[in-house]
């Protein structure tokens, strides 16, 4: 099946980040595509809390939301929302960050908190506190397609194998993973551990990225890596969206992920065992 990810420099300005969407979800449908990804944070990368305060709303009022189940619908594909910064009520005042799988018929057909949260500090100039702003979820989401079943992770999730584990034994045939990756970490890490999450469960992972230097009106400036990656199965790179924003269509085939298992079942080795 025809897969897009989609890759975007999300400001803090959700209305603008929309209509940035809109127009590529638009275009990925006009090539064919049938399933469209697009990264983390989709409707505002701020680092500033007072502005989120300001733009971000509950899941029930979100307008961001909204309008790609709507557009979902019109075009009738299947979208996943990398994810959405939303309000949640909760007595601390902190956001989830919330992951969407939308059907072509527009209704969510799965919703996954990420679980992670990214606390580090990666170099004396850079640091990051999500769990100041975000609280992290609680339960590993698999959901039921056509095309098979997909596995629902979010960015920093990805260097927690147990839980890709987890979802492929489960019955996962395609692992999720949004992100907004910082430039530091990005060139270190990020190609080699999505090929990794790939090849140790024989699944396709598709990890559409928020790109570039990010427009902001409040707080301090945010870069993240780009490089969008969708992996085979078997560990290969089908697609590798570089630093600039767009739209990169690729085939999904999903009986290599039959193959890539018949090949290394190590899903089936895996065993208990006691220690250290």
């Amino acid at each position: 099946m025809k897969t897009a990810l989609v890759q975007i420099c999300s400001g803090d300005d959700p209305g603008d980040n929309l209509r940035q969407v809109q127009w590529m979800l638009a275009e990925a449908a006009a090539e064919g595509v049938e399933f469209a990804l697009t990264p983390e944070v989709t409707n505002c990368v701020s680092a500033s809390r007072s502005r989120q305060e300001e733009v971000l709303c509950l899941e029930a009022d979100d307008p961001t939301l909204a309008a790609l189940r709507l557009q979902a619908e019109e075009l009738g594909i299947w979208l996943l929302i990398g994810s959405l910064a939303l309000k949640t009520g909760d007595a601390d005042g902190r956001f989830a960050n919330r992951s969407f799988l939308i059907g072509p018929d527009g209704r969510i057909a799965a919703r996954y908190d990420k679980i992670h949260m990214f606390d580090v500090q990666v170099t004396a100039e850079e640091t990051y506190r999500e769990s100041d702003g975000f609280r992290p979820g609680d339960r590993a989401v698999l959901a039921e397609t056509p095309f098979g079943a997909v596995g629902m992770t979010v960015c920093y999730d990805v260097r927690f194998p147990h839980l890709h584990q987890a979802l492929a034994r489960a019955g996962a045939k395609i692992l999720t993973v949004p992100a907004a990756f910082s430039p530091v970490t990005g060139a270190a890490h990020w190609e080699t551990l999505l090929r990794a999450r790939a090849i140790e469960t024989g699944c396709f992972v598709l990890a559409p990225a928020q790109t570039g230097t990010h427009p902001t009106t409040r707080g301090k400036e945010r870069r993240t890596y780009g490089h969008s990656l969708a992996i085979s199965p078997w560990g290969e790179i089908l697609v590798d969206a570089g630093t600039a924003p767009g739209i990169h269509v690729f085939d999904m085939d999903p009986a290599l992920v039959e193959d890539a298992r018949a090949k290394i079942p190590s899903l089936t080795h895996i065993r208990d065992f006691d220690g250290p």
